[in-house]
């Protein structure tokens, strides 16, 4: 691939991740690469997580997950070829596979483990507008991975009350890999998910953290919300499955947010 070529193409690269599982981090990759999709940006979602949820959440079966993101980042498949179409235009998704469990473990031995995705989608000649990638509920290889990769991350939080401990280890972690593997590493925001207007600490988390980060946390806070809860059962993002209920509604908010702060990067 050319320099010209990659200059055009190169596309913006965020990884969602949070080392604690249960926070909305899959919900809030699928739902927000549908509402990029939706106003026509080219989407790929790689799925890093053994448990394969993003990809079921989209509906992908098993059986076309056995080219997925296991052999991306073994140099057994190209983008090109474990790509997986998705009901939404514009989205698609390289799954997650059983082999993926494994991934950890292999990597140690691996030459230039840290780098092996940020390769992968280098050698990429699709041109994607966004590439996000659903990081496991953990600060391992993988995730060190997509943190190499990425020039952003973004972080769902929810609004519980261990909630800023948590997510200070996460800050430590990516100045970590921003001194030793990716100096253009940035947090382009945090979500506060799973947010419960009846429920005080709620509130009282929500104002910590933004008394914290200050406007590094977005306006919009994703709401505890049964449709959004239903959806991955059926294979459908939120948007898909309830455009009109609240937290579908939250996640086009989120993505009008995330689109203004890229726009400010490039202005």
């Amino acid at each position: 691939m050319s320099a010209e070529t990659d200059s055009v193409h190169r596309p913006r690269i965020i990884a969602v991740a949070n080392q604690k599982g249960g926070v909305g981090k899959t919900t809030t990759a699928i739902n927000l690469g549908t509402a990029l999709a939706a106003v026509k940006r080219r989407v790929l979602i790689i799925d890093l997580d053994p448990q394969g949820n993003a990809s079921t959440g989209l509906g992908v079966t098993r059986k076309e997950r056995n080219v997925g993101s296991y052999n991306l980042l073994f140099d057994e498949a190209t983008v090109e070829q474990a790509r997986v179409p998705t009901l939404i235009p514009g989205l698609e998704i390289i799954p997650a596979s059983m082999e993926l469990t494994g991934a950890e473990l292999e990597l140690v031995n691996e030459e230039n483990r840290e780098y092996r995705l940020r390769e992968a989608v280098q050698r990429s000649s699709i041109a994607y507008d966004y590439v996000l990638i659903d990081c496991p509920p953990s600060l391992g290889l993988l995730t060190l991975n997509a943190f190499v990769a990425a020039d952003a991350v973004l972080v769902p939080l929810q609004c519980e009350f261990y909630a800023l401990e948590g997510l200070s280890h996460l800050m430590r972690t990516i100045e970590r890999v921003k001194r030793a593997f990716n100096p253009a590493l940035e947090i382009q925001g945090v979500v506060l998910t799973m947010f419960d207007r009846r429920n005080n600490l709620s509130e009282m988390v929500a104002n910590d953290v933004r008394e914290f980060l200050g406007d590094k946390v977005y306006e919009t806070v994703i709401p505890r919300n049964v449709r959004v809860s239903e959806a991955p059962s059926f294979g459908k993002p939120a948007l898909l499955y309830d455009l009109r209920c609240t937290g579908s509604q939250a996640y086009v908010h989120l993505a009008s947010e995330v689109l203004k702060r890229e726009r400010r990067l490039v202005a």
